[in-house]
């Protein structure tokens, strides 16, 4: 492996590392608005933050208020990043995978 190679392969690994990052980032957002945080909590404004530049198009694709307030961006959201993912290993020759 040269140092192209190398350099290709952990440039890759940061980016699926900070994609599975934001899926945990999701996740947790998802299950806190379960049991309604309080929205001046530090850590909910910038889950909050973090999420909301994705999940407000998803939002506006798949309407809350049309699935009896159940929201589906954060879902919605995971699956992107696995088909950009997928997409990514798929381009550079690589078996796609699930997770």
């Amino acid at each position: 492996m040269n140092f192209a190679q190398g350099f290709g392969f952990s440039l890759l690994q940061l980016v699926f590392g900070v994609m599975d990052l934001y899926t945990w980032i999701l996740i947790i957002r998802a299950l806190l608005s379960w049991v309604s945080p309080d929205p001046r909590n530090p850590i909910v404004q910038i889950l909050a933050r973090l999420t909301e530049p994705v999940q407000r198009p998803l939002r506006k694709l798949v309407p809350p208020e049309k699935l009896g307030g159940l929201d589906l961006s954060p879902m919605l959201a995971i699956l992107l990043i696995l088909f950009i993912k997928n997409g990514i290993l798929y381009s550079l020759g690589g078996q796609p995978r699930l997770l």
